[in-house]
């Protein structure tokens, strides 16, 4: 009882980490988000298509899940581990864009996160 007792004590008054990612990294995934929602594509996930804000809120949801287990560390995990497949099938999510071909999220998300880069360092000048 008394080892119980002393091991509760240290388990409850233990720190908790949580690691939190840069400013520059969740302003990223931001505009990752919102570019998302405000993009008129279609995103297709284990072969169904869904309305970009149908797959931001499924997005936003494996997002909140892996902050909550300190699984993000970059906008490049974030993008990899929450925005380029399922979870559960592993099937590549994709999206269908007017006028362009379906392309992977991966791909749609890395090309929107360069661009936004370019953009950010091309107005810091």
């Amino acid at each position: 009882m008394k080892k119980a007792l002393v091991a509760m004590v240290f388990l409850t008054a233990a720190p908790v980490f949580c690691a939190e990612l840069s400013p520059v990294v969740q302003t990223e995934i931001a505009y990752l988000f919102s570019h998302m929602e405000n993009s008129g594509c279609e995103f297709n996930r284990n072969d169904s298509w869904h309305s970009a804000s149908a797959a931001r809120a499924h997005i936003q949801k494996k997002y909140d899940y892996l902050m909550n287990r300190d699984l993000l560390t970059s906008t490049e995990s974030f993008i990899k581990v929450a925005a380029s497949e399922s979870s559960i099938s592993k099937q590549p999510y994709m999206v269908r864009c007017p006028g362009l071909p379906i392309v992977g999220s991966a791909l749609w998300f890395q090309d929107a996160l360069e661009k936004y880069r370019k953009t950010r360092l091309n107005t810091a000048r």
